[in-house]
């Protein structure tokens, strides 16, 4: 099994600067492209189907068809996607879009365009970390992409871990 970060951007050129800036997790954590909410879809059926799990969602406001938010909404009913960690990155979304965004469908994060690449890095090391804490994963299947001081905490918390 392998965590999955699913990137929803419709823009060529934004979509390859977020996996430029995403390159680094890619050794430990499956990134994955998504230019529509219909392919996020078809996406999700690969991850699922292959056995990994969608860890985390960094999807724009504006895209053909649905929109990012509307998509982060219907994702909360789909148990593929239910537990997954949200961010929103746009520098489109309205307030009321973000209030739904972050009451319907669980937004963990929003990160304005232009983002600071550091930042977003930080932001998905962060994202998760807090996905593998929160369900129970061992944290050794994704360690050099997560942020080691919690994870490293959480081993040692846990029964097998060491007390030292």
């Amino acid at each position: 099994m392998k965590l999955a970060v699913l990137v929803i951007e419709d823009e060529p050129p934004v979509r390859t600067a977020l996996a430029r800036d995403l390159a680094e997790f890619a050794g430990t954590i499956r990134i994955e492209l998504a230019e529509s909410v219909d392919d996020a879809w078809e996406v999700i059926d690969e991850i699922s189907n292959d056995g990994d799990v969608l860890a985390l969602i960094l999807s724009d406001h504006r895209l053909p068809g649905a929109s990012g938010v509307d998509f982060l909404v219907s994702s909360m009913a789909d148990p593929r996607t239910r537990d997954a960690r949200r961010v929103l990155v746009t520098g489109q979304a309205g307030l009321q879009d973000t209030i739904r965004a972050i009451n319907d469908g669980h937004l963990d994060h929003y990160i304005a365009k232009p983002w600071d690449a550091a930042e977003l890095k930080k932001i998905v090391r962060d994202q998760l970390t807090t996905f593998v804490l929160d369900n129970g994963i061992d944290p050794l299947i994704a360690l050099p992409a997560l942020d080691g001081v919690r994870a490293m905490e959480a081993l040692r918390r846990s029964p097998g871990g060491s007390s030292t």
